[in-house]
């Protein structure tokens, strides 16, 4: 028979984990301690055998275009070229160099997670409190809890004292959670589990005692460590792109090379070193070497306009990535919406008002429920503003025009909305000055402040969650006097309010003696006047509103996915304007298999109450889907799923380092609406990568094309192994690279995202490139055979071969700029076109006529009638290719 499975720690009475750990409340001997640290192992998180720095060197070369671009340095270094072999074997060691330094690692992740375990804990062993390593914490010990400390260990509460636990780096939730000894029930999501606390969460109030439950890797800590560790981390889209087009590339080259070889030395009889030679030539022709040195200046751009954009690319190919997304996962808290909580209504007995204005400035007006402005506040408004005002703990202060707050949100919240009301914070303190306090407890859920006027009055104001104040009020406030309490009308805002997703605070006074000058529970039982409600949220940026717009008319789906309430999620959804839905919960996702999540995904845009292994899930099974993911995150429960992504988020702000580890790209503002601006620059990046390859691949079409076709023919080489080396590294670094800093498209962000099982190159890409290299190779060995027969000399002729090739690329050059657009000749959008072209045309005339170029190349002066040859062919070829795109054109419209 199998075990019965035991009852989860948080469903387990506190006495009964004492038992069932053979504890009490004197902790544990150093005895059994010892015996049990023996047994458990120290507590701190496993480690896993990194990959060394060499190796992770040397993978920076693994990869298909890397060997290519060797390949062309042996070529090169065969044929003599030593300067040529050096400068394009040091493309690829800046490229490995540039990855090996920016590419993020997952051993720095977990080392991260390391990171939140504390070093030293305040135990109880043989009845005394000790402070002893946290890594010597076994499960059994008794840990002391104290505002501002790291939770060490999994810990079962068996005592609380207004506990409060940060856990925002594991559940997404926003404002701390209450804590009590209570067991919970045994389904609870780990939002809602109330009676533990977890190993590298934060105590923000209160204090407790706690029993270690789990250590080391069994913690939920642990738990997602071992996670990320065996996260699968995907390709990025270009560099699976490139890796395709490469293998396909090399396989062309290698079979023209050897067909070449076979034709000469098997039907024309030359000799094998000849044709060996000559294969030699057609590989170096057809081999685009500048292409890697533009891909990594084209990365390299977007990174820099990205980071002036707040977006930190910390892996250089992600800097595409995002452009290829078709469904970004965002969390909500500080992502989507401010991480401010703000007081969006008030409820009083006699009226209804909207409270505009965000986060925790006191600016904004107060507008009844007709949409009136209120001049003059009402005395419900102002007692209850007053209230909130004076039984407060928080406060606020605006340091370098940014709010800052200090204590709970909840209060600070108060104290704005006190602000709205033009109530001032030390007039009203003097009128009413405090006299004694009990902070908020978790358990009864209120907080209470104790004033007395200058008449010697006495006066209590009460706040709290509205459950636990209605029961001790049998009077509300109106019209400036006390009237019997109407239960029915509290009960119809409450449920307005969870409609809305807001979080309903409740408000009321009491009189108390002149005499009473310490406050007590006792004091708080019953005889209140009930002020009124407010609704409080945590607002949307009105910028995310409009980036997840974007997004949508981008053809981009976006989903939220959060650790908060299912109510409170729908309604930042509906407000930031994603589809009408009803959300799936943590729970709801464990009960549906992969089949039935695939068929709900499509129509689910919320998903609340998640935890780190649904957060991967849901990635991984819109990957299966078919999308390419982004996924943002800030705390350690987003790590994994932040790895498994496509592209991973994290934010700058308020992320912790094991997010930002394990992610790709940090967004330095923690707005959503940079992804929306990375977007379209990764786009853009994309756009301007396939118009060089584009641009590129056509030179290299048009020398194998013009070598080829000599051998075929019996002629002379019209143009030299070397001469071809000069042609495509200097046109690579001029004309390709002009096109990196062409601006985004004006249609780029209303087009929908690339098919991922797309080529890079389409056809109708495939046919441009075929037809310019057919145009060039015409110009190029027309023009050489022309001369040869009018008696020019060998040199005089491949050097205008040369020059027509080169002049063909600046034409080509202008009509590249938009791929299916009319030629663009502005220079005010990007003149480095016209600079380069201005570079390009003084090195080819170095080229032909400096005495050091014409011996190095094997060039001679060319006459005035040449260059006109060379003009007429750079505008031919850019003619043509505008017909073919007025045609393409023509044909989609039909």
């Amino acid at each position: 028979m199998n075990a019965p499975i035991p009852t989860p720690w948080h469903a387990q009475s506190a006495d009964t984990a004492l038992e069932r750990l053979d504890s009490g409340p004197a902790g544990l001997t150093d005895e059994e301690a010892q015996r049990r640290l023996a047994t458990h192992g120290h507590n701190r998180l496993p480690q896993r055998p990194g990959v060394g720095p060499f190796k992770r060197f040397l993978m920076q070369f693994h990869n298909l275009l890397i060997y290519v671009l060797l390949a062309s340095t042996l070529v090169t270094l065969a044929l003599g070229e030593l300067l040529d072999s050096a400068v394009i074997f040091g493309v690829v060691l800046i490229n490995a160099i540039v990855g090996f330094i920016q590419e993020g690692k997952a051993e720095q992740a977990m080392r991260a997670i390391q990171k939140l375990l504390t070093l030293d804990s305040r135990v109880k062993r043989d009845g005394e409190v000790r402070q002893i390593p946290a890594e010597h914490l076994v499960p059994g010990d008794l840990v002391l809890l104290e505002a501002g400390d790291r939770v060490p260990a999994d810990l079962r509460l068996v005592e609380t004292r207004d506990l409060r636990i940060e856990e925002a780096a594991l559940t997404g939730e926003s404002v701390p959670s209450d804590k009590t000894r209570e067991a919970v029930t045994t389904d609870a999501c780990l939002g809602d589990r109330h009676s533990m606390a977890y190993s590298g969460t934060l105590v923000s109030a209160g204090s407790g005692i706690g029993v270690v439950v789990e250590t080391a890797g069994d913690t939920e800590l642990g738990r997602i460590s071992h996670l990320l560790g065996s996260v699968e981390q995907l390709q990025t889209p270009l560099l699976a792109d490139m890796t395709r087009f490469a293998r396909q590339l090399t396989l062309i080259i290698l079979g023209l090379a050897a067909a070449t070889f076979a034709f000469g030395y098997l039907l024309r009889d030359y000799s094998a070193n000849d044709m060996l030679m000559a294969a030699v030539g057609l590989a170096v022709a057809a081999i685009p070497e500048g292409l890697p040195a533009v891909l990594t200046i084209i990365l390299a751009l977007g990174v820099q306009r990205m980071a002036r954009r707040q977006s930190i690319i910390r892996r250089l190919p992600a800097v595409e990535s995002l452009g290829a997304v078709t469904v970004i996962c965002s969390d909500k808290t500080g992502t989507l919406t401010r991480n401010e909580m703000t007081v969006q209504r008030v409820y009083t007995a006699a009226h209804r008002y909207d409270v505009e204005g965000v986060g925790y400035a006191p600016l904004g007006a107060i507008r009844h429920a007709d949409g009136q402005a209120a001049q003059q506040w009402p005395d419900d408004l102002s007692e209850l503003g007053r209230a909130g005002l004076l039984a407060n703990s928080a406060s606020l202060c605006e340091v370098d025009s940014q709010w800052c707050i200090t204590g709970d949100p909840t209060e600070a919240a108060l104290l704005t909305l006190a602000g709205k009301l033009r109530l001032d914070g030390d007039q009203e303190t003097e009128l009413l000055p405090r006299l004694d306090a009990i902070p908020f407890s978790s358990e009864r859920r209120y907080l209470a402040s104790l004033h007395r006027d200058s008449d010697g009055n006495g006066l209590i104001y009460l706040v709290g969650a509205p459950e636990r104040l209605l029961d001790v009020c049998d009077q509300q406030w109106r019209d400036g006097r006390a009237e019997p309490l109407d239960p029915r009308v509290w009960d119809e805002v409450l449920e307005e309010g969870a409609a809305s997703g807001l979080r309903m605070i409740g408000l009321a006074r009491r009189q108390s003696p002149s005499t009473h000058h310490d406050l007590d529970h006792a004091d708080l039982e019953s005889g209140f006047v009930l002020l009124g409600l407010v609704g409080m949220l945590d607002p949307p940026r009105e910028e995310a509103i409009r980036a997840i717009a974007q997004c949508h008319s981008a053809g981009i789906k976006v989903k939220m996915i959060t650790g908060d309430h299912a109510a409170t999620a729908a309604a930042i959804a509906e407000r930031l304007g994603l589809p009408a839905c009803t959300p799936l919960t943590g729970a709801d996702l464990d009960e549906l298999n992969d089949s039935e999540l695939d068929a709900r995904l499509a129509e689910t845009s919320v998903f609340a109450r998640t935890s780190p292994s649904h957060k991967l899930r849901l990635v991984e099974r819109l990957q299966a889907c078919g999308d390419r993911v982004a996924m943002t995150g800030d705390g350690v429960n987003d790590s994994p799923a932040l790895k498994r992504a496509d592209i991973g988020i994290a934010m700058g702000i308020k992320g912790t380092e094991a997010a930002k580890e394990a992610s790709q790209m940090v967004l330095a503002d923690d707005n959503f609406a940079t992804i929306a601006h990375a977007v379209e620059e990764g786009r853009t990046v994309y756009d301007n990568l396939r118009k060089s390859i584009l641009f590129i691949l056509p030179t290299n079409g048009a020398q194998a094309f013009v070598l080829l076709t000599a051998i075929l023919l019996g002629l002379t080489l019209p143009i030299t192994p070397l001469q071809i080396l000069w042609v495509n590294m200097i046109t690579a670094v001029t004309l390709a690279l002009a096109l990196a800093f062409e601006p985004a498209e004006d249609d780029l962000m209303q087009r929908p995202p690339r098919d991922p099982k797309a080529p890079l190159l389409s056809a109708e890409l495939l046919w441009l490139i075929l037809l310019v290299s057919v145009l060039l190779t015409l110009a190029s060995l027309g023009l050489f055979i022309y001369t040869q027969q009018l008696g020019w000399s060998m040199e005089a002729s491949r050097t205008l071969a040369v020059n027509a090739l080169v002049f063909g690329e600046i034409g080509y050059l202008f009509s590249s700029r938009r791929v299916n657009s009319p030629a663009h000749f502005s220079v005010r959008d990007n003149p480095m076109v016209w600079g380069m072209v201005a570079l390009m045309v003084v090195l080819q005339l170095a080229f032909t006529y400096v005495p050091a170029f014409q011996t190095l190349f094997g060039t001679a002066d060319q006459s005035v009638l040449g260059w006109g040859w060379c003009l007429a062919t750079a505008v031919a070829t850019c003619a043509v290719v505008e017909v073919d795109k007025l045609w393409r054109r023509h044909l989609a419209r039909r």
